[in-house]
């Protein structure tokens, strides 16, 4: 393992960091936190809070549950936040991955700067997880170039949050190029599409992954040794890795305005697109026709009857959104499954792949829709993407906005400010505890946030 990934590891600060890129890091951790805050109203949140809290019970270090609050294990902790987050689909993600890092990073440092006694220092949790970015990023584009197989984003996950603990626990070299093994080793290597087709709650692997981080840096700490990351360690991927410290992945995630995959959003946001041109209802409408790149139509489910279903389909938010003009968290959720419109919608849509889609795919994700109206109209869209790629990063307002739509009916709107202004000063020198009590502290149910 170079010096050069070691010494980044261990060293970053943020006096390295570039201001944009502390400002990133905020921005990314918001969201996350929306999402998390979002993400706990689930059967699923639920599930694995349970599953921590039964399974993960806390020995001589301690973590709490993102928006739960039981003392667990790191690993527990680490595991159940992650599942949480990616519980709504509705988090930052990077093209060339396939994936998503932040998800599991961020409860992974969170977990083990808790359990170790690191919340004094915000300016090094900050640089931390800016690192952990760089480092996820690159292990996800290491891997997809090295295996044949599409893996969930657990996979290489593992790998950066492995890296994070021995830097939260300031393992020498030799036991941090173990920790990274161990984790490469044991990393969730499941298979997307098997999701993709058959959408579940063991979705992206990004909770697992951030606990088989977390585990590998604490066996590593113990002497237990573990096999060379080759997706760090490999001369076929050594190019990934030269530049960090001097180009910043972390300006590659894109964002994402609704909480469904990003494979769907571009149909979605085309259906949008001529629904707010034309000043169209759905009635007016007989049937949708999608044109996308064949990740897309593999996401098949046209009636969902849980959540994940709702999140890993292309048909069903796309009629949502030209039936509400939106796809919001309420609209995955049992609730809005029954819509007879929205169900018209979804039967009768057509979805079919273009081979220059295709070919464009993961760089771009590109699809077009054609909207059959009663009358005998036909409106085809532009070729269309999702909204807040990074070449057309989101603004903050529009940011901000998503958290508290997202936070503020779960924690109330006090406690969703709060959380904003402590984001907002992290790196500053005021520490971390008072966001780590707000974020840990049990999600309030809806009446009680409301009142």
């Amino acid at each position: 393992m170079s010096s050069r990934f070691v010494d980044f590891v261990h060293q970053t600060a943020t006096d390295d960091l570039p201001d944009e890129v502390l400002a990133l890091g905020r921005r990314w951790l918001l969201d996350l936190i929306g999402v998390a805050a979002g993400g706990a109203g689930t059967r699923l949140s639920r599930i694995i809070r349970d599953h921590a809290a039964g399974h993960f019970g806390p020995g001589t270090r301690r973590a709490r549950v993102l928006f739960d609050g039981r003392a667990v294990s790191p690993a527990g902790a680490a595991l159940a936040g992650g599942m949480t987050i990616d519980a709504l689909d509705g988090h930052d993600g990077h093209k060339l991955t396939k994936g998503h890092v932040g998800c599991g990073v961020f409860p992974a440092l969170l977990a083990m700067s808790e359990a170790e006694g690191r919340l004094a220092d915000d300016r090094a949790f900050l640089a931390a997880l800016v690192a952990g970015y760089e480092i996820g990023t690159r292990a996800g584009i290491a891997l997809h170039r090295t295996a044949p197989d599409y893996h969930t984003s657990g996979a290489w996950v593992a790998v950066a949050a492995a890296a994070l603990g021995a830097r939260v626990l300031g393992l020498d070299s030799a036991r941090t190029r173990e920790a990274i093994g161990i984790a490469e080793y044991h990393g969730p290597r499941s298979q997307m599409m098997r999701c993709i087709d058959h959408p579940t709650m063991v979705k992206d692997g990004s909770g697992w992954g951030a606990m088989t981080g977390v585990s590998a840096a604490y066996l590593a700490a113990d002497g237990f040794t573990g096999a060379p990351a080759i997706t760090v360690e490999g001369t076929d991927v050594a190019d990934l890795w030269d530049d960090l410290g001097s180009t910043w992945r972390i300006a590659e995630q894109y964002y994402k305005p609704y909480p469904v995959c990003r494979w769907a959003q571009p149909p979605l946001q085309a259906v949008l697109n001529l629904r707010a041109a034309h000043g169209l209802a759905s009635q007016d409408v007989e049937r949708i026709e999608i044109t996308t790149f064949h990740e897309s139509r593999r996401l098949a489910t046209r009636e969902p009857v849980t959540t994940e279903e709702a999140q890993y389909s292309t048909a069903y938010p796309t009629a949502v959104a030209l039936v509400r003009g939106r796809v919001d968290p309420v609209d995955v959720t049992e609730a809005s499954f029954a819509d007879p419109e929205i169900r018209r919608l979804a039967r009768s849509m057509t979805v079919s792949e273009s081979d220059d889609y295709n070919a464009a795919f993961p760089a771009r994700r590109i699809a077009h829709v054609a909207l059959v109206l009663k009358d005998g109209r036909r409106l085809v869209s532009e070729p269309t993407e999702a909204l807040f790629d990074p070449e057309a990063p989101v603004d903050m307002a529009t940011l901000r906005a998503k958290f508290h739509a997202y936070a503020g009916p779960v924690l109330g709107t006090a406690r969703a400010a709060a959380i904003e202004t402590a984001v907002d000063r992290l790196g500053d020198g005021s520490g971390i505890a008072e966001l780590v009590e707000l974020i840990q502290a049990p999600a309030a149910e809806a009446g009680e946030a409301a009142a």
